[in-house]
């Protein structure tokens, strides 16, 4: 069964989960986000910037890859649950954040002894992003 996908709505989910990711561990939670993960004003001064396009690049492209796959569920949906548009975006991406995610990243409370706020935090914005390309690929079919 071929999948069809809008490439051009999986990009701008990319660019979404972006500028999600900036307001929400900038302005939103950036301060919190930064002591859990123990940047003092020390440890910024010392970090080297050249990494930051790099680092950013690679972000970008694996929201890229969590966009297709997620264009994929939406296929699902529509084909086994007959259902559509926001209603399956949402489903789409609250049982992929649901099913992948927060299983995969509570390990960073059980073994890296991070406290459950920076499972909130973290997972949310996962949920957040989800559920907004879920959105977004439902309606730009």
């Amino acid at each position: 069964m071929e999948v069809p996908i809008n490439y051009l709505a999986v990009l701008a989910c990319g660019v979404v989960a972006m500028v999600i990711g900036y307001v929400w561990f900038g302005a939103l939670f950036g301060k919190m986000w930064q002591a859990q993960i123990g940047w003092t004003e020390e440890v910024k001064k010392g970090m080297k910037p050249g990494n930051m396009g790099l680092q950013y690049g690679i972000q970008f492209a694996f929201a890229l890859v969590m966009a297709y796959v997620l264009a994929h569920s939406l296929v699902f949906a529509a084909t086994y649950l007959q259902i559509s548009g926001i209603n399956a975006g949402l489903q789409a991406g609250f049982w992929s954040w649901l099913g992948f995610v927060a299983p995969a990243t509570v390990g960073a409370v059980l073994w890296e002894r991070r406290p459950w706020s920076f499972w909130l935090l973290n997972s949310g914005y996962y949920l957040l992003v989800l559920c907004v390309m879920g959105v977004i690929l439902a309606l730009w079919q």
